[in-house]
């Protein structure tokens, strides 16, 4: 398995400088990771320093749309929704309400609930939505399942959806498309 460098899950003294240095993390996102650190999964969750950069990308590119694969507690589903403008629209594809309803009051408290379009069911089936698939950017977290993405076990079909996508992205002429290998891994791809 790859190495994986993320703040809340391990630490390091360059780790920490970059953390005492650039996090500007907004007081309710701060709330919200603290709660998440709570849940026993929360190594799944994005690091805060990805989450600033996809936000801060989000804000160079002045995103208006933009769409979640994965939401678990909501953490950069608000990073991303308090970059957007007051009009802008996340939309949020996960199955899990459990954890989705953790993010949700958060969300609310800061403002930015009505930006934010959950979708609780398969991304895939989102995805095939017409006016979804005209949206021009992606950002997508977690390309690399952890590093599963070199061998994934026969069951692990969430990895292997990622796998399937990323070659997808790959051999698609109409994008541009990075993969970074910040956190748990980003792929980022523009329509052209």
């Amino acid at each position: 398995m790859m190495d994986i460098f993320k703040s809340h899950v391990g630490s390091s003294a360059l780790m920490q400088y970059v953390l005492d240095n650039s996090m500007r993390e907004h007081p309710v996102l701060k709330k919200l990771r603290l709660r998440t650190m709570e849940d026993e999964l929360n190594r799944i969750m994005v690091a805060c320093e990805q989450s600033q950069f996809m936000a801060n990308l989000a804000r160079l590119i002045r995103a208006e749309k933009a769409i979640e694969i994965g939401v678990y507690t909501g953490y950069n589903a608000l990073s991303i929704a308090l970059a957007l403008p007051q009009d802008g629209r996340l939309v949020a594809c996960d199955v899990s309400e459990e954890f989705t309803n953790i993010g949700k009051p958060f969300w609310k408290e800061a403002g930015v609930a009505h930006k934010v379009d959950l979708r609780l069911q398969p991304a895939l089936r989102t995805l095939g939505n017409p006016p979804l698939r005209s949206m021009v950017r992606r950002f997508q977290d977690s390309f690399n399942s952890l590093g599963r993405v070199i061998r994934p076990a026969e069951d692990d079909l969430e990895t292997k959806s990622i796998d399937q996508l990323n070659k997808k992205l790959h051999k698609d002429a109409r994008i541009s498309l990075s993969m970074l290998t910040v956190g748990d891994g980003l792929t980022l791809a523009f329509k052209l």
